[in-house]
This record gives structure tokens, C-alpha cells and sequence, in this order.
């Protein structure tokens, strides 16, 4: 049979769902240590660097306010006490650093934008500013690359650091419905349903971004056909497959939280916590304070 007629029919790995919080405040409390757990899950992966960089996490409760890092705090020492709580005028509403205006201006009109949205993650990486230079989006010719396979966007502008609130609506617009979007001599950003989902693809992401330069270094990559593509995205770009490798992408972490990075400490001494589920497990016995 055709790839492109079992397309609505490919298998998908047997995941189960993970599970969700229900209340407001659990729900809450959740997002929040997720958030502080995937920037130190960042930082080993050198995503960091120096005061650049965010992930935002929208409120349950007033969706048109998220929780943000605080300005010029390194990804592996942020903890829940830390993140910072803004409203839909940049407003710290909760938190006592600084925050960053750039944050506002591109994470706000993205979560306006994508009531689906919980999560926003971008960061200054190495092959993903090295593919923004290119201005053009992944091809399909890894299976994982599939997962962003007719869901990603180019902003194809560059005007500085985003730091008004109309270019913030362009990359919004740019976004559209799908999950990322490449910033021109910028970087990557990446969307989700939930703080892990955001999380991973934009590992996934910078991953892809190392393997076609890669790839496109060594000679000329094959394209995938539209029907392999699509086949891949339904397996590879799904919300629970995200979820699910965002538990175990905490492994590096877990090896580097035993000696310090380039001068500064992996993993900040923070409160034991309840068993940790999702992006938490990954950051081994000591959990971000509640």
C-alpha cells in the first residue's frame, strides 16, 4: 500500500499519556518546576550563554501571565524561587530580580497569539544561529528532522535585538500554528502544549540544525519524499513523544552535575522535593525548590 493512503494509520510507539495536574495550583506548581528544571537541563547541552536566553510558562489560572527566567542568572543555577512572573504589560507581578525586555517583547506576543501554547523556549545556540545565517528552513532527510516537517517557520528579518513588541507579533505571525520558527542571524525558538514539549523540540531542533550542516558539508543530502516526510512527522512530531523523551534528556545532566562547568556549578543546592516526575527526574536527587 502507498505511504501517503497508511499515513493515518502509522503505528506509534506504545506511550502511554503522562500524567497531568488537574487543580489550578497543582497545575501551577507544576509548570514552575518544570521551567527551572529545563534550564539546567539547557545549560549542559550549552544553550547557555551569558545573559541570553528564555523559557516562558504560561499561568493556568490569569493565561495572559507567564513565569520567565530573571535577567542575567545562569541556566544551571536558576531555581522556582527565582522565575519571575509577568503580566500582559511586562509587569512583575511576582519575583524580585530584573527581568529582560527582549523576553517580553518576543515571548508575550507569541503566548497572546497561541492560546494552545503554554511554553516558549529560545536560546542562542551554536548550529541553530549557524543555520539561521542560511535563512532557510530544515529539510525532511532525518526521520527526527520530519518533526518539523511543514510546522516551522523563517523569519526572514533581522533588525537587532527584539526589544519592541511589534517585531515580537512578526515572529508570532511567522509561527503561525506550528511548533518553531528559525530567527533569522538569530537562532531557534520553539513552542509547546506543555514545558517539556517546548523544551524538547528545541533540543530536537538544534539537533537537527548540527545534522544538515553536517550533512550538507559532506555532500548533497537526499530529500525525502512527501510521503516518507509526513509519515515521519505523524511519528516523530507528536505532543507525547516530546513529553516522554523530555523525561530522559536529563542524562547529560545527571553526568555533569558531578564537576562543575566552565568555572560554575551544574546543579544549584535546592530543597529535596516529592518524587519527581517529568523534566524534574532529569535533574537528579536535588529538585528545584517548590
Amino acid at each position: 500500500m502507498p505511504l501517503h493512503q497508511d499515513e493515518s494509520k502509522a503505528e506509534l510507539l506504545d506511550l502511554g499519556e503522562l500524567p497531568t495536574a488537574r487543580t489550578y495550583e497543582e497545575e501551577r506548581t507544576h509548570r514552575k518546576q518544570e521551567l527551572a528544571a529545563a534550564f539546567r537541563i539547557f545549560a549542559p547541552y550549552g544553550y547557555d550563554e551569558g545573559i541570553a536566553g528564555h523559557i516562558t510558562a504560561r499561568n493556568p489560572e490569569f493565561t495572559d501571565h507567564f513565569w520567565v527566567n530573571p535577567y542575567a542568572v545562569h541556566f544551571s543555577r536558576i531555581r522556582v524561587s527565582d522565575l519571575l512572573l509577568l503580566d500582559g504589560n511586562g509587569k512583575i507581578v511576582e519575583g524580585k530580580l530584573r527581568t529582560s525586555k527582549a523576553a517580553f517583547s518576543i515571548h508575550a506576543p507569541i503566548h497572546q497569539a497561541r492560546p494552545d501554547v503554554v511554553a516558549v523556549a529560545h536560546a542562542h545556540t551554536l548550529h541553530g544561529r549557524a543555520w539561521s545565517s542560511l535563512g532557510k528552513k530544515l529539510d525532511p532527510t532525518i526521520q527526527e528532522a520530519c518533526a518539523f516537517y511543514n510546522d516551522h517557520g523563517v523569519f526572514d528579518q533581522y533588525r537587532g535585538l527584539v526589544l519592541k513588541r511589534d517585531e515580537g507579533e512578526q515572529i508570532a505571525a511567522t509561527l503561525g500554528g506550528g511548533k518553531a520558527a528559525i530567527l533569522r542571524h538569530h537562532g531557534l525558538i520553539t513552542t509547546g502544549s506543555s514545558v517539556e514539549e517546548a523544551a524538547w523540540w528545541f533540543i530536537a531542533m538544534d539537533r537537527c540544525c548540527q545534522m544538515q550542516l553536517m550533512a550538507e558539508a559532506a555532500g548533497t543530502a537526499r530529500i525525502m519524499t512527501h510521503e516518507e516526510a509526513s509519515l515521519a512527522h505523524r511519528q516523530f512530531g507528536n505532543s507525547n513523544i516530546a513529553r516522554h523523551n523530555a523525561e530522559v534528556s536529563g542524562t547529560k545532566l545527571r553526568i555533569h552535575s558531578a564537576r562543575p562547568r566552565r568555572g560554575v556549578e551544574t546543579v544549584r543546592h535546592a530543597t529535596e522535593m516529592t518524587p519527581p516526575v517529568g523534566l524534574r527526574r532529569a535533574a537528579g536527587e536535588r529538585q528545584p525548590d517548590p
